[in-house]
């Protein structure tokens, strides 16, 4: 068994540097390039929903938050091989394109996922509310499906040979989602902010074709896998992009959009950044961090549990803390705004206020390893329909915490894959 497991190890670092060696950059070897990034609730979206009001919008994000992170919590302690919950309600886009010539798509970033996947005909069920036409293979002329017996196949686990010898893949979501294709490669380019297009000519990416997620009315075509796994597209072109990129969360509601940022584009230069390690453990498609306490004013309270004890993730709206230090950082929050809370009707926040209530929200320090990040109002609290409520919420079940995408707004935040640190740094993300 044991021999068994090496046997794929070196395979799949085989298959990657075959990757790295073969993928050509249309662009020096070293580089970078901005992607305008765009909540799906923003009424910038392509498909924002205009009939949901702000309170519908946060307790739908906040209820998918709970269920993400409910899946986090059983593939960390069971161990299983599994992504977690499909990110649709609290999901960010980008633009990209797959093919010679290039077809454009909008697809979720997430940083919790490793395969990028699109769907694909033919395709035997997919969901219907793309809102563009399915990628066509046969239409690219760079297109390639892996053989069952190719390293690639081998290396990511194919499912099952296919008459056509093309390698099946199968991905299982928290959720039961799931996306059944074949494991294949082709051109995948992107066009920069600043209007430069930027193209990986043998990107390994999902050709689905079979799609059974609940999307909703979303108009996404799939998911671009930012994770720290070998299949991610950040590992994939990770010596193009100096296996550093970063982002930029706006207010939810902003008019205009966030920034996802590659390779030297990426580089905090603010005088103010501040460094934490990036913590390895299974399974590695997540980022870890050590979260050592948080503090308002001069009060701390402390995790029971260390060492990686913290994911950062961008398909949570939510930060979910462990139960006993949410109850000692509520007991901290309502100390300092000396107001009576009122109940979340919904059941989906435990501490609000009134919106009419005049509440002065204090600052709270997230002490990780060697950062101590300051968060400002935007994001500890949203208003919620009448109600004002702190989008920090408990993990009821165990030692378990997760920095969600709301306590990242106006942060350029850079993952250094090399180095293994996530760097923050405060950031007025509408003007980046």
């Amino acid at each position: 068994m044991v021999n068994h497991q090496l046997f794929l190890l070196l395979t799949l670092i085989s298959s990657i540097l075959v990757f790295q060696s073969e993928s050509r950059v249309k662009a020096k070897a070293s580089f970078g390039f901005s992607l305008e990034l765009i909540h799906r609730d923003s009424p910038l979206s392509p498909f924002y929903n205009a009939t949901l009001n702000s309170s519908e919008i946060l307790t739908k994000n906040a209820i998918h938050s709970m269920e993400r992170f409910i899946h986090f919590q059983s593939l960390i302690n069971q161990k299983v091989v599994q992504s977690i919950v499909f990110p649709t309600e609290n999901s960010y886009l980008t633009k990209l394109s797959f093919g010679t010539p290039p077809v454009e798509y909008f697809a979720i970033v997430d940083t919790g996922s490793d395969l990028t996947w699109i769907q694909c005909v033919p395709c035997t069920e997919c969901y219907n509310s793309q809102g563009s036409s399915l990628f066509d293979p046969q239409a690219s002329s760079t297109y390639k499906a892996f053989s069952c017996d190719s390293q690639t196949c081998r290396a990511f686990g194919g499912e099952q040979c296919l008459k056509t010898n093309d390698c099946q893949y199968h991905v299982t979501y928290g959720d039961m989602s799931s996306t059944t294709g074949i494991l294949s490669s082709d051109s995948l380019s992107f066009d920069s902010i600043n209007g430069q297009k930027t193209t990986f000519s043998t990107s390994i990416f999902g050709c689905g074709r079979n799609n059974q997620v609940q999307l909703g009315n979303v108009g996404i075509a799939g998911i671009v896998g930012l994770g720290g796994g070998p299949f991610s597209l950040v590992s994939q072109i990770g010596p193009q992009i100096d296996h550093r990129f970063s982002y930029c969360f706006v207010p939810r509601f902003a008019k205009s959009s966030g920034k996802l940022i590659f390779g030297q584009e990426s580089i905090i230069s603010h005088p103010k950044a501040i460094s934490t390690p990036l913590v390895s453990k299974y399974p590695q498609t997540f980022y870890y961090l050590t979260l050592n306490g948080v503090s308002i004013g001069d009060k701390t309270a402390h995790p029971s549990s260390t060492q990686g004890n913290v994911l950062i993730d961008s398909g949570v709206t939510l930060t979910i803390l462990e139960p006993d230090l949410y109850s000692s950082v509520e007991a901290m929050v309502k100390e300092a705004i000396g107001k009576e809370p009122v109940q979340d009707p919904s059941g989906a926040f435990n501490l609000c206020y009134g919106a009419d209530t005049n509440i002065n929200v204090p600052e709270m320090v997230f002490h990780f390893s060697g950062a101590d990040v300051r968060l400002q109002p935007v994001n500890t609290f949203m208003v919620n329909g009448d109600l004002v409520c702190m989008v920090i919420v408990p993990n009821s079940v165990n030692p378990f915490s997760v920095f969600g995408n709301y306590a990242q707004i106006n942060f350029q935040v850079e993952y250094d894959l090399q180095k293994r640190v996530v760097s923050f740094a405060p950031t007025d993300c509408t003007q980046i």
